[in-house]
């Protein structure tokens, strides 16, 4: 009987036990180091990308962005397959299947990546990662509709911060593109005015729609990767392969492949140098692709958008530093506030995790409390 009883008292301690360490928070604590890698890398990625593609397509005279994205797309490609070949590291042979499931994830990122490098083309470097904000909100609901997300009070508070982030944005924006039309000495010029109110116009479209597709192509690659089972370099590999002739018949038709044009976004004094930034923002390309992926997987879609946001102020420093974007009051105001959204977002984030993750700990009956 005092054999039976220890024995019932071990296995109901060693029950006990296995219970406590599943629901510990050390568990907790090893998930969000494990995240650290991915952010840190997407972080230094996609500020790497942003001052690229903004030096390439910034020229005056720059028009072939397709053939730009088609030249990256087939850098990326060239680099990790020979990666691959060095047995440095491993993904999926081609397949065709494979390819049909994931094609229209590819299309997405073709766009995706387009409509950011017209936005950089109208727009400066801080407006841009200020706007990028709104991605959140609607990746967000994306994930309420799509994956049974919830939008806490303090999320939604975080949200309405980043649209007035945005609001200031485009005010500053707007008000020193006025400036510099209108002459010290007085009236400016009608047409130099209404061709500034394009201009902006045509960047903020482009940001619309980037902001669109930029969700679209988060929340259906989440799913994709849990239909699939992709690895982060097989979604990196299939990604750009396939958006190679995508970009490619858009390059062939819509953009003009005439002498005088090519001449003219590649101007012969800097088209040594120019090529060279293509191919190195390919080769980067390779590192936005693959993190983008990882850190996907490793925390979620919200999260990685929200990391992007938070790099706006290296983003925007970095625009300020090698462009000459303005510094204004209302430039460091719209960055302050969209900064701040960002770690109350953070926060947030944070709140609901725990609170999800005592409500999971409080629902497990503890083994030596259940009747037989």
């Amino acid at each position: 009987m005092a054999s039976t009883s220890n024995n019932t008292n071990t296995e109901r301690d060693t029950a006990e036990l296995r219970r406590s360490l599943a629901t510990s928070p050390t568990i907790d604590n090893n998930v969000q180091f494990s995240a650290i890698p991915p952010i840190l890398c997407y972080c230094f990625a996609s500020i790497l990308m942003t001052v690229v593609n903004k030096f390439v397509v910034s020229g005056a005279n720059f028009s072939m962005n397709f053939l730009l994205l088609c030249i990256q797309s087939s850098v990326c490609i060239a680099c990790v397959t020979t990666v691959k070949k060095l047995g440095i590291i491993s993904f999926r042979t081609f397949d065709w299947q494979d390819a049909k499931t994931w094609f229209p994830i590819s299309f997405m990122l073709a766009m995706v990546i387009y409509t950011g490098s017209k936005s950089l083309q109208f727009l400066s470097i801080p407006v841009y990662t200020i706007f990028k904000n709104l991605t959140i909100i609607l990746i967000a609901y994306g994930e309420v509709l799509w994956f049974g997300g919830r939008v806490t009070g303090l999320t939604f508070v975080s949200f309405i911060f980043m649209v007035l982030s945005s609001v200031i944005a485009a005010w500053s924006d707007v008000s020193n593109a006025m400036n510099d039309a209108i002459p010290n000495a007085g009236m400016g010029s009608l047409h130099d005015v209404t061709d500034v109110v394009q201009k902006l116009n045509i960047g903020y479209f482009w940001m619309l729609v980037n902001c669109l597709t930029s969700a679209a192509y988060v929340l259906t690659m989440r799913k994709r990767i849990k239909v699939t089972g992709f690895s982060d370099w097989d979604s990196m590999f299939y990604s750009n392969l396939l958006s190679i002739p995508v970009l490619a018949l858009f390059s062939f038709i819509l953009e003009d492949w005439g002498t005088e044009n090519l001449n003219r976004n590649f101007p012969e004094e800097t088209r040594s140098f120019l090529l060279m930034a293509i191919a190195f923002s390919g080769a980067a390309a390779v590192g936005i692709s693959y993190t983008t992926a990882w850190c996907v997987r490793v925390t979620s879609s919200t999260t990685y958008s929200m990391v992007g946001a938070l790099n706006k102020l290296p983003v925007a420093a970095s625009g300020m530093l090698f462009f000459g974007d303005a510094v204004t009051f209302g430039s460091v105001s719209a960055i302050s506030v969209g900064f701040f959204a960002g770690l109350l977002y953070a926060v947030a984030k944070n709140n609901q995790k725990k609170a999800e993750s005592r409500m999971h700990s409080d629902s497990i009956i503890p083994l030596s409390s259940r009747k037989s």
